[in-house]
């Protein structure tokens, strides 16, 4: 679960991280009244759960009350990336010496966080880590010892602050960490962190993902989720209790095992096909679970074709020839359809929907073959 950038500085207070005055307003009216209250410069920053805000022309640095209004009457209601702005961060403004960047995330490989420094904050890391990679410093922390004093003076002296200003970012990192553990999130990530002039070191922008699996324990955060603003495809998934997660291709995929599916994606790709989704509707899937799969999969603009790949081991192919047919009774759906059967019963499963289809389902017998045949027919070829 993403946060707003203010809900993430939220929970980075909480962890005693430094952050500048600010305020969520849904109107210019009010927007301008915070300003008043700030005086001087302050920031008017788009409240979406996605990147690119600067570029797109969602954060605005204006200069007093009449400016934040007209910049707030700009931003709301502007489109990003697909996400609508329903509200604003009215921030106050402050003098900045340095930007740098700093992040803590889970490395999958290695099982264990890394930290993920550079003295380049204000742009994407991947740009910093592509153009100068020696400008970022990596550490593995081990999650049995947490992070040691050693590290944190590692990142302190790649940052060449002295005095005062070093404490300070050692002092945010070992809270980023307290936040990154105590929060169960799978990303926490402060860029910039801004160095004042005055040497104070204060996270201008915060990116805070939770471990969805971990809300149970977190009730205060798991009440901070803006379902509005969810996909909803996503979220008609979610609350049937599918695995999906929508992409950008044409290529609806469905599959039973969340390895299948990545291995779908892959094959599709490899065909020259672009996916739309990541749907797993699980082992021993009936017609009911299918039916929903595949209306959400449809229920997507962008799908031109659905690729149905099943693998039978417990699950037998006739019986999710017999699931596809009950699905497809209640379901109208009149974009094509690739189904590849295999393992248990897999023949058997073919020759159902051979003789029983409507005809806009076609089978095939291996999964590249269905993939090529998918991606022909999203293509109109």
């Amino acid at each position: 679960m993403d946060l707003y950038e203010y809900q993430g500085k939220e929970v980075l207070r909480s962890y005693g991280i430094p952050t500048l005055r600010g305020r969520v307003v849904e109107t210019p009216e009010e927007a301008a009244r915070v300003a008043g209250e700030f005086g001087g410069t302050v920031a008017i920053k788009a409240q979406v759960l996605t990147g690119g805000r600067g570029k797109a022309g969602g954060i605005r640095v204006v200069g007093g009350p009449e400016e934040a209004a007209r910049a707030a009457r700009e931003i709301l209601g502007m489109d990003i990336r697909g996400h609508r702005v329903r509200r604003v961060l009215v921030e106050s403004g402050a003098e900045i010496a340095r930007e740098l960047y700093l992040s803590i995330t889970v490395d999958r490989r290695e099982k264990k966080p890394l930290i993920l420094f550079s003295t380049e904050g204000g742009v994407d890391i991947e740009e910093v880590a592509e153009r100068n990679p020696e400008a970022i410093v990596r550490l593995h922390v081990n999650p049995l010892l947490g992070l040691l004093p050693y590290q944190v003076r590692r990142i302190t002296f790649a940052s060449g602050l002295e005095g005062g200003t070093a404490k300070g970012l050692g002092r945010v990192l070992n809270g980023l960490y307290e936040a990154f553990c105590g929060s169960d999130a799978s990303l926490v990530e402060i860029n910039p962190l801004a160095v004042t002039e005055e040497g104070e070191v204060i996270a201008l922008d915060a990116k805070v993902t939770i471990d969805d699996s971990s809300l149970y324990r977190h009730e205060d955060l798991a009440g901070l989720r803006d379902v509005e603003a969810e996909d909803p495809q996503e979220r008609r998934a979610k609350e049937v209790g599918l695995q999906y997660v929508k992409l950008d291709g044409d290529v609806g995929i469905l599959g039973n095992g969340a390895g299948l599916v990545m291995s779908t994606l892959d094959v599709v790709a490899q065909a020259g096909g672009s996916p739309a989704n990541f749907c797993d509707v699980g082992g021993g899937a009936d017609a009911e679970k299918i039916a929903t799969a595949l209306e959400i999969v449809v229920s997507n603009e962008r799908v031109r074709s659905v690729f149905f790949n099943i693998f039978g081991g417990i699950t037998r192919g006739d019986e999710v020839a017999k699931g596809l047919l009950a699905a497809l009774d209640r379901v109208d759906v009149e974009l094509p359809i690739v189904v590849r059967l295999d393992g248990t019963n897999a023949e058997e499963g073919r020759e159902l929907l051979a003789q029983n289809a409507p005809e806009n389902v076609h089978t095939e017998e291996t999964m590249l073959d269905a993939a090529r045949r998918t991606v022909e027919l999203a293509q109109g070829r």
